[in-house]
């Protein structure tokens, strides 16, 4: 824990009392975003101190030339940069002429900043007395709208205390924006058009080199005391930013309020050539609406999704506040009604990372959109990679591969790679195994076998035919063995023989030769235009065949563990617990070449295949593996702690699996990994769930059932959560006592309980 400021809240992430050493980490704790757009927190008036100003479109994105000190063959030719869009929700003010800016402020009391996460709102209220010693009150609310994705609104009310003052509110738009990260400072936007009329602005604006289209809008009114004031404002414009001026004079204790209307619309979803008046549209909608009856709609849309998606959680407030905060984030992120966009590392929270999909989406996040929406959603994240495919199949032929071999990207924002380090691009290929991984889990769990012979077939034959021509035959071993790897360690690079990459593609080659049997016998019209459209012959699979049967795995006899991967052994295996506290983290201290000499790991490499493929290993194997890897792992990856928490619990090692489950759902309150400033960690959000929904509730799928091993952290009187199992909708309910099923909507289910059956009729509790 390197940050303790966060007030402990069953529902809200609240900040008391202003400090700007703290404002980058807000920006990024507070962020909204409605699956369509997000926002970090700034503050809509001028701020002059260190700030990290950030509005951000799905889908939209600039592709950033590669920057490197050495270039190698085979580096992607950009690194996808999620693009800061123009500004909307700026809104100056001053009083009596001068700038309110909590910066340069001579004092700021009773400050409060909350996110309500139940009703989905950011405000802040504070007392300021600015340099001219004029004293004001100052109330705000914004949301971004759930039913109106393009829409977001804001009301900023301010109340003088000690004086009468003339205050003006300035609403602009702004297009003359910067990324914080890039790498040749490019210009990112290109205005086009800025235009007025009453009381609305538009801002038309296209991204260099996509060309992507966006109208950035506004509209606003102003009021006093609740009642809406006539005032013709006046109006400023350059190239890039439109600027209108609201100025009254109000009385001491009266309050003079602006509510403003701004978002986006893009021709990813509109005419480029009607995105003004598609504009104009969506605010006549937001003015019938009203800001009082969007801020009532957007309640009922959190409620909506709260009903499925909450964990409650009894007697421990920090682990409450922290699962919460981690549902909100994801699915502010990500709601699923787009198969073209996917759940990217930062969300809408900063820019670090670029792209908008890595394997954790596969590897994390399809369980929790699985279990908390439908199979549709999850769906949507699996097509997703289908419509890649044939980039993946090019970006494969760039290492020399061929045949259809498909490597799907470590970054992408249109299925191209463009990860601009080598070691990862190249070398980190496990997350092909994820992708595969991913189908298989989806089918496991919802038993909807068609997305296979419709789409997914075609992908995992890309991927093994990648395995299969990725590995070689080693005459040493008499063994296929995989060189020059990097695993999910990124404190290892260029490695052979990394165990869990080396199970994974053993595992895909024979998941793909299973379905393609399974779809020769049952599909046989699928079956017959998959086969045509790749070119598959029975000699071709003899050749997978062959690979996966004679996989090499390294392993030590000494300490009955298979190895991370070949020469882990020659570290000096010293244990994590005895590095100095100065010392970490590691990737911030340390020279690149002293971590890759070191025995520490980043995150579960050999337990992620542990995680993945436990029906394979006793749990005897999974003991020796954990107590073996888990004092080497420094957990400085967002993804780590979750594994560990899971197993942790599956060895029933709750104090350890509790701590573990701190670390992950608070890792961006409590800024473990000191970078929370950069942005949140939405993608391991995920795995918080999986930590007490596959940890502590022990939910796995046994013989096409749902399977319980339930268990609680002494810290806690209860929890409870739902899932969304084959359109059964179950509620399950664990005490210090007892635990409680009940189906909420569906018919009978039969479910494992400590691998007992049990039979759940509908609305009947059922106590184990």
């Amino acid at each position: 824990m390197n940050q303790d400021y966060i007030k402990p809240d069953n529902w809200s992430i609240i900040e008391e009392g202003f400090d700007a050493n703290r404002i980058k980490a807000s920006e990024s704790l507070f962020s909204i975003g409605n699956g369509a757009m997000g926002q970090r927190a700034n503050f809509e008036e001028q701020y002059s101190g260190s700030t990290f100003q950030g509005s951000y479109i799905a889908g939209v994105y600039y592709p950033d030339k590669t920057k490197v000190g050495w270039w190698k063959n085979g580096y992607p030719e950009y690194f996808a940069k999620v693009l800061n869009a123009p500004n909307w929700i700026g809104i100056n003010v001053l009083i009596n002429g001068k700038q309110l800016d909590l910066f340069t402020c001579k004092k700021v009391e009773n400050f409060k900043r909350e996110l309500n996460m139940q009703e989905g709102w950011l405000s802040r209220s504070f007392i300021a007395t600015l340099k001219n010693d004029i004293q004001v009150e100052v109330k705000t609310k914004r949301f971004l709208s759930l039913d109106l994705e393009e829409l977001g609104a804001i009301v900023y009310n301010v109340t003088p205390i000690n004086a009468p003052s003339e205050i003006e509110f300035q609403p602009y738009l702004d297009s003359g924006i910067t990324n914080e990260d890039t790498n040749w400072d490019d210009k990112f936007w290109d205005t086009l058009r800025v235009n007025h009329e009453n009381n609305q602005a538009f801002i038309e604006a296209k991204t260099m080199k996509t060309d992507f289209y966006v109208c950035t809008f506004m509209e606003s009114k102003v009021f006093l005391n609740n009642k809406e004031v006539s005032i013709k404002p006046s109006i400023k414009t350059d190239f890039n930013k439109v600027f209108f001026n609201y100025t009254y004079q109000v009385a001491k204790d009266e309050t003079y309020s602006i509510q403003k209307f701004g978002g986006y619309t893009t021709d990813r979803n509109y005419d480029r050539n009607k995105l003004t008046s598609v504009s104009k549209q969506i605010l006549e909608k937001a003015k019938h609406i009203g800001f009082s009856g969007l801020l009532q709609n957007q309640k009922k849309a959190w409620t909506n999704i709260w009903e499925r998606a909450d964990i409650s959680i009894t007697g421990d407030v920090k682990a409450q506040q922290g699962i919460r905060f981690n549902i909100f984030q994801l699915n502010q992120t990500y709601l699923g009604k787009d198969s073209r966009l996917n759940i990217g590392p930062k969300g809408f929270t900063g820019e670090k990372y670029g792209g908008s999909t890595y394997w954790d989406t596969e590897a994390y996040c399809i369980p929790f959109y699985m279990a908390t929406k439908d199979e549709n959603v999850a769906r949507n994240l699996l097509e997703y990679r289908y419509n890649h495919l044939e980039k993946a199949i090019e970006n494969a032929k760039k290492i020399g591969l061929k045949n259809g071999a498909a490597l799907y990207p470590m970054v992408t924002m249109n299925g191209e790679e463009c990860h601009n380090e080598w070691e990862i691009t190249f070398e980190e290929i496990h997350r092909n195994g994820a992708i595969a991984f991913a189908i298989f889990n989806y089918y496991r769990y919802t038993g909807d076998y068609s997305y296979i012979p419709e789409k997914g077939l075609e992908v995992l034959i890309g991927i093994a035919r990648f395995w299969h021509q990725r590995a070689s035959f080693s005459t040493d071993k008499k063994k296929y063995v995989i060189l020059g790897v990097t695993g999910p360690n990124e404190y290892e690079n260029n490695v052979n023989n990394n165990w869990y990459t080396n199970y994974l593609a053993q595992w895909c080659i024979n998941y793909t030769i299973e379905n393609i049997g399974k779809v020769a016998t049952e599909f046989t019209s699928d079956y017959q235009r998959i086969i045509k459209k790749v070119s598959l012959s029975a000699n071709e699979l003899e050749q997978w065949k062959a690979v996966a049967n004679n996989m090499y795995f390294p392993y030590s006899d000494t300490h009955e563990v298979y190895l991370q991967q070949d020469g882990f052994l020659d570290k000096e295996l010293v244990p994590v617990s005895n590095l100095e506290k100065s010392q970490r983290p590691i990737n911030q201290k340390w020279s690149w070449d002293k971590i890759l000499r070191s025995p520490y790991i980043k995150q579960a490499d050999v337990l992620q295949g542990f995680y993945f493929f436990e029906d394979d290993f006793t749990i005897e194997e999974l003991e020796r593996h954990f107590d073996f890897y888990e004092p080497f792992t420094v957990h400085e990856s967002s993804l780590s702690p979750c594994v560990h928490s899971i197993q942790a619990a599956k060895l029933n090692r709750m104090e350890q699996a509790y701590q573990f489950y701190l670390r992950t759902s608070r890792l961006d309150l409590d800024d473990y990994n000191h970078e929370v400033h950069e942005g949140l960690h939405i993608t391991s959000m995920a795995g918080t769930w999986m930590s007490i929904v596959e940890g502590f509730g022990g939910m796995r799928i046994k013989d096409n059932k749902l399977s319980f091993t339930p268990r609680i952290p002494k810290q806690w009187e209860a929890y409870s959560f739902k899932v969304n199992f084959r359109n059964h909708i179950l509620k399950v309910n664990i005490s210090q006592k007892q635990t409680d099923f009940e189906i909420l909507s569906g018919n009978e289910l039969e479910i494992l309980v400590n691998d007992k059956s049990i039979f759940l009729k509908i609305k009947q509790l059922q106590a184990v």
